[in-house]
């Protein structure tokens, strides 16, 4: 287990061969099967002990000083039986599911947080937005409210005018809308607009 008691699987490759002026001792003391009365011990002993100093994310973020470290150690134990180690490395690195589970909710929550933050962010920008549109509508009400005090009703009669052009050019596009105008005394002429289904 690692230091903050996360179950870890590695894999380690090592390629070793005696020293050629102890052979008649390693003979002598392990026998032929030298390799595996050694190797499979030591390298438990080490691989535990090293990875009992490290957090499960350090050993993912450390790794190339974790496996360093597995390195000069296992070494060091190798020498005292004779034994020379031509290569040793990491192959596999693996997490009990719990850590895994636990590592991939950090990383759902830190993308929702983020989503979050780009919500807020977002929210922040259309107020802004509505804020200036509200300050350019109210300057243009400002403005508009100087022209009459100034000029008089003039803009709202032109202003009216225009609205009806766009009424009348978007009725003149309809085929179902038909425009009746009505005579009527002075100032009092009711028009009508009938919708006529095809």
């Amino acid at each position: 287990p690692t230091k903050d008691l996360q179950t870890v699987n590695i894999a380690l490759r090592v390629l070793s061969r005696p020293q050629v002026e102890h052979l008649d001792k390693i003979h002598r003391n392990l026998g032929q099967d030298y390799n595996n009365k050694v190797l499979p011990s030591i390298v438990n002993e080490v691989l535990k002990s090293v990875v009992a100093q490290y957090n499960a994310d350090q050993l993912i973020t450390m790794r190339e000083k974790v496996s360093q470290q597995i390195i000069e150690i296992l070494n060091e134990r190798a020498k005292s039986f004779h034994i020379t180690l031509d290569d040793v490395a990491i192959t596999h690195l693996t997490f009990g599911a719990d850590f895994t589970t636990s590592v991939e909710q950090k990383q759902v929550a830190h993308q929702e947080a983020e989503r979050s933050k780009f919500l807020v962010a977002k929210a922040e920008q259309e107020k802004k937005v509505r804020v200036i549109e509200a300050e350019g509508e109210a300057q243009a009400a400002e403005l508009i409210s100087d022209a009459l005090k100034k000029n008089g009703r003039g803009l709202i009669e032109v202003r009216r005018i225009d609205a009806a052009k766009e009424i009348a050019a978007n009725l003149a596009g309809s085929r179902n809308v038909v425009y009746l105008p009505t005579g009527g005394k002075e100032g009092s002429s009711m028009n009508m607009l009938l919708n006529v289904g095809q």
